[in-house]
């Protein structure tokens, strides 16, 4: 039977006891119905799960001893970051909910010309809170005990300028030559995927990449919808040098 897992950002350690925060309090006690003496299992995304045990409930919240802890080696030796163009509400969702489900090692979410999305100061702090909390909860159902970070928005130069110089820089396009077959082996080096938003890289985008490093990766004759591109190379990737073979 699958452990339930809970994600709390606050540190954790054998023998504490704790107040459920409210996100972890209404997922344990409220819809699962944990009650007094049920197990459940904490994480914080310092790379263990914490097993626990329920001490109190009630209404308006409960409280659990950290009863073991245990380190989790399911991370990817391939390290993939994706460079990914924003896109609209739930597709930003389920990018990166699957992403983190089959191992990315973190997330670059940028602007680009043809981004539909546009964020102001205010409503880019709200909607990385959120992504937070969607990858947390990926990793509470896929079992990850590390958190892939989420970088704030930036505009795509920016976030290009930011990556590790021996990255193996990658971006989808139907019309290049290299195939995942044709690659090396990235070995411990870091490789970033970049997709574009809805509308696809412009062309003043492409020359950013270009500039950047990136060169191009073909999946197929086909042009992937942005939510089904990152998605698809991610997997191909892993299947080829990571832990889906």
């Amino acid at each position: 039977m699958r452990p339930i897992r809970s994600y709390i950002d606050q540190p954790l350690a054998v023998g504490m006891r704790i107040a459920l925060p409210e996100g972890a309090a209404g997922h344990l006690l409220r819809t699962l119905r944990l009650g007094v003496g049920d197990g459940c299992v904490l994480f914080n995304g310092d790379g263990s799960d914490y097993a626990c045990r329920v001490v109190a409930a009630g209404k308006r919240g409960g409280e659990v001893e950290v009863v073991s802890a245990q380190p989790v080696g399911n991370e990817s030796a391939l390290r993939i970051l994706l460079l990914q163009g924003i896109a609209r509400g739930e597709k930003m969702d389920w990018i990166l909910q699957k992403a983190t489900e089959l191992g990315v090692a973190g997330f670059l979410p940028v602007n680009s010309e043809r981004s539909e999305v546009r964020l102001d100061e205010a409503r880019a702090r709200k909607r990385l809170a959120h992504w937070q909390g969607v990858v947390a909860s990926a990793c509470a159902q896929s079992g990850r005990a590390w958190l892939p970070p989420v970088a704030a928005p930036s505009g795509l130069a920016e976030a290009a300028a930011a990556l590790p110089d021996d990255a193996v820089r990658l971006t989808l396009d139907p019309f290049a030559e290299a195939a995942v077959r044709h690659l090396d082996a990235p070995g411990a080096r870091t490789v970033v995927v970049a997709i574009g938003p809805e509308g696809g890289w412009s062309p003043r985008d492409r020359d950013t990449l270009e500039a950047a490093g990136f060169s191009g990766l073909r999946l197929g004759p086909r042009i992937l919808r942005t939510e089904t591109a990152g998605i698809a190379a991610i997997s191909a990737l892993q299947s080829a040098f990571g832990d889906l073979a």
